[in-house]
């Protein structure tokens, strides 16, 4: 593995004041929270796929933020990512004058970056959570850094904590993905009930991009077709019309650490995230 976790100690330092010394480019990215309130349903997938067929087919700049400790999005494209960055984590606790961009690091896929992996993120969460203002921490992070890319996707933790309420008051749009299981799409209405709040009190211009399931097995027609009705009736047009089916190719290209495209181009799962892609653009303004 050609990444490093690295410590979660941290070291106090004086405070500093906000002033931002990035400076500001001649983009103003679209900001997608790809969330979840459960694990196991296609999130990192998800933002690691979309991202990369941005970046490929769509001529994107595009950024992916690894706001999850757990770091899978770094772990899925760890032989595509290069050495370097910083900590994101120190940005949360400290806020200063310092933006995303500032920690970023390159991958090997033309136009996709990525913020490095960061356990420490866990603490960080604790951290922030007697902070005033703790949920526009990173929306103020991203200021700037909005105006260097096309895309930026936040892979969020599979919980509705902090850093991802952080992550909904900074997007202008949330992805919610989903399996057809019956906690998973139960997952989902409580995740729309934060989104509703955090538009109310933090974001006023969030919107739900929709829903997309994810992990269907093509052999249960009976259970997915039961499943779709449910989710039509609950969400209409948030269902989004492409389904993301179980896949071989995209277990092992994260096994083997590389983007979809890079590891089976032609598999039934790159294509697939291929279509999310494009219908991700049209939904968009």
């Amino acid at each position: 593995m050609r990444m490093s976790l690295g410590s979660c100690l941290k070291i106090n330092r004086a405070p500093q004041a906000p002033q931002k010394t990035l400076p500001r480019g001649d983009r103003q990215a679209q900001v997608i929270a790809v969330a979840a309130q459960k694990g196991g349903v296609g999130k990192t997938t998800t933002c690691a796929a979309l991202g990369a067929a941005l970046a490929r087919f769509h001529d994107k700049r595009v950024l992916v933020v690894d706001l999850d400790p757990q770091c899978h999005v770094n772990l899925a494209l760890r032989e595509q990512v290069l050495l370097g960055g910083g900590a994101l984590s120190d940005l949360l606790i400290e806020p200063g004058p310092m933006e995303v961009e500032d920690i970023v690091t390159e991958t090997t896929v033309q136009g996709m970056f990525l913020t490095p992996a960061d356990p420490c993120l866990a603490q960080a969460e604790d951290r922030m959570a007697s902070r005033i203002g703790k949920e526009l921490v990173l929306k103020s992070a991203l200021e700037i850094t909005r105006s260097h890319y096309d895309i930026i996707l936040i892979d969020c933790p599979p919980n509705v904590g902090t850093l991802t309420v952080n992550a909904l008051a900074a997007a202008d749009h949330v992805l919610i993905p989903s399996n057809p299981a019956a906690l998973a799409v139960a997952g989902v209405a409580g995740l729309m009930g934060t989104v509703a709040e955090v538009r109310g009190q933090l974001n006023p211009q969030l919107d739900v991009l929709g829903v997309v399931l994810t992990r269907l097995d093509g052999r249960n027609t009976r259970s997915n077709d039961a499943v779709l009705e449910l989710v039509r009736e609950s969400w209409g047009e948030l269902l989004l019309p492409v389904q993301i089916g179980i896949n071989e190719a995209l277990a092992q290209a994260q096994l083997a650490g590389r983007d979809i495209y890079d590891f089976d181009p032609s598999s039934r799962g790159a294509e697939q995230y291929r279509e999310l892609a494009s219908i991700v653009l049209e939904r968009m303004p």
